[in-house]
């Protein structure tokens, strides 16, 4: 389901009240969100989290660097996926909040959790599957970065 205008410009002034939301393209003005996409639920985890894109459709490799993933409250999860099937690579970068993230195999199960805080980044690539949720009353704001790997 997508958000009205109205709607996303209510949580793009949410998340500007916590982080910087201003893009500087090179070569190009500057500007804020080009689009907002609401996942509920976002791989069939708790709650609701929100994509908020900083760069146009084909504007950059892949298309995937530089959203944010919001979660507004305590128990929003991205639920557990993976990227080794689009072979992608992911980094989350914590902007503010906090937040469980849990790395898991099909084949031996949880491996590993660890509490995310502003400024922590998690790398993950290959066949591995991840999973992040907002531990917190505090919104949860991470910048993502997808890359492409290639075959």
């Amino acid at each position: 389901m997508h958000e009205t205008t109205s709607e996303n410009d209510k949580i793009i002034e949410l998340v500007s009240q916590y982080i910087d939301l201003s893009v500087t393209p090179f070569n190009k003005s500057e500007r804020t969100v080009v689009k907002v996409d609401k996942r509920d639920p976002m791989y069939g985890g708790n709650g609701i989290v929100y994509l908020l894109q900083m760069f146009d459709e084909g504007e950059l490799t892949n298309n995937r660097i530089g959203a944010y993933m919001v979660f507004f409250n305590k128990g929003d999860q991205a639920g557990f996926h993976t990227h080794g099937t689009r072979n992608e690579e992911e980094l989350y970068i914590v902007m503010h909040g906090e937040g469980e993230y849990t790395e898991m195999t099909k084949k031996d199960g949880i491996i590993r959790t660890k509490t995310l805080k502003k400024g922590s980044i998690t790398a993950m690539s290959g066949e591995g599957f991840h999973s992040l949720t907002n531990t917190t009353d505090e919104i949860l704001i991470v910048f993502v970065i997808t890359t492409n790997n290639p075959k």
